[in-house]
């Protein structure tokens, strides 16, 4: 039974790592993918496709290598590795963050873009209305000042009227100068009023297409509209320019249809505007492949063949110190003790087997004197225990039996 236990247990473990294989070479073909695109658009693209499967494979590489050794046998190798693993990680990371961050900011772009229309909109029109105010302004009071002049013209009390003429009342040759004046200034105001009146449908209807870009199903339809009708806005304002003698804003080069809907294009600058989530997004790849990669070289490798079942039995038995430690788990020192330096023992068998069960996941080390028992270690040790205790009894029985048969 505990022959059994163990071989569904390092089953499942070995289904693992077997099942762990496959998601590791996904990971890094996902990341090489992320990598080689933000990579491409620096250097040429096949330059790009070699140095992005160097730097996922020394991302595995390193990671096994890493599992597999130990910082205080070799520590220049030990960095070293580290090393590599650190410039490979920041190396993807950082071209992987291209790609994300178009992902994430794709929507954030055709925002922006549609904002700095409105915003280059808005101040040319701000400014247009600006002189509109003023321009009908100084027409009212043009016009006031019109009817004025007619009024005091009719009456004879205008500034201008000769001493011999004033005070007299009627439609004389200076009522008749003033009220032209008038009604020109007047169809000039009501011309203006018309211009403007027009102006602003115009404009309304620019706004109004600038809106739909938002929620519009075909984007170059509505685009081109919006074009057409700031068009006719600048149109109306470089007429309105010859009319009243001053020169108007000039209007804003907005941007082409091409250039409104372009996509992301990496560059430096993206990291002014850094994004955390497109971030945390690449360095999650590599950290599950680093992870997984880890952990394919550190876990058990596999069962223990009936040849080392038996050796490894033996030689734990040539141990003489166990104990419980806090963990509930069998523990044992595996130094040699005073009477065993003293003889000069050679203790090579036993702890050759104490590294196979390291290796193999059936012991683990808690310091350089101790070792604990893993649970899977457990049912190989009871049955080999008792194959022992059957195997002394079928001995006692047949020794007995042949005492009796003296």
């Amino acid at each position: 039974m505990g022959y059994l236990i163990n071989s569904i247990q390092t089953l499942f473990v070995g289904m693992l790592r077997i099942w762990t294989i496959p998601i590791v070479l996904m990971l890094s073909v996902a990341s090489g993918f992320t990598t080689y695109y933000g990579l491409s658009h620096f250097i040429t693209p096949w330059i790009a496709l070699i140095i992005t499967i160097a730097i996922q494979s020394i991302i595995v590489i390193c990671s096994l290598e890493i599992a597999g050794m130990h910082w205080q046998a070799n520590r220049f190798r030990y960095f070293s590795v580290l090393c590599s693993l650190l410039v490979a990680l920041t190396a993807s990371v950082s071209f992987s963050y291209f790609k994300f961050y178009e992902i994430s900011q794709q929507d954030n772009l055709h925002i922006n873009r549609l904002n700095q229309i409105r915003t280059d909109v808005k101040s040319y029109v701000d400014r247009v209305l600006v002189i509109k105010g003023e321009v009908l302004k100084q027409q009212r009071t043009d016009l006031e000042k019109a009817t004025l002049d007619v009024q005091q013209a009719y009456f004879g009390t205008h500034a201008q009227i000769a001493e011999g003429y004033k005070k007299q009342i009627g439609e004389g040759p200076f009522w008749k100068h003033y009220n032209q004046i008038y009604q020109e200034k007047k169809q000039q105001q009501v011309k203006f009023e018309q211009d403007f009146s027009e102006l602003d449908k115009n404009i309304q209807k620019l706004q109004i297409s600038i809106n739909e870009l938002d929620i519009a199903a075909n984007i170059e339809s509505a685009y081109s509209a919006m074009l057409d009708n700031f068009q006719s806005v600048q149109l109306k304002i470089n007429l309105l320019s010859g009319n009243i003698g001053q020169s108007l804003p000039e209007a804003p080069l907005l941007m082409t249809y091409k250039q409104f809907t372009a996509e992301v294009q990496p560059s430096a600058a993206m990291w002014s505007d850094f994004s955390l989530f497109a971030f945390v997004c690449a360095a999650m790849v590599e950290f599950f492949t680093v992870l997984l990669s880890y952990r394919l070289e550190f876990t058990a490798p596999g069962p223990l063949t009936a040849e080392e079942e038996e050796l490894v039995f033996e030689c734990l038995r040539q141990f003489t110190e166990f104990r419980i430690n806090k963990n509930n788990e069998l523990e044992m020192t595996i130094e040699k003790t005073e009477i065993e330096r003293a003889r000069r023992y050679s203790d090579w068998s036993r702890m050759f087997a104490v590294g196979l069960l390291l290796s193999r996941g059936f012991l683990r080390k808690i310091d350089d004197k101790t070792v604990e028992f893993a649970p899977n270690l457990y049912p190989l040790i009871a049955e080999k225990m008792s194959d022992k205790i059957n195997k002394l009894k079928a001995e006692s029985t047949i020794t007995r039996q042949a005492d009796a048969d003296e």
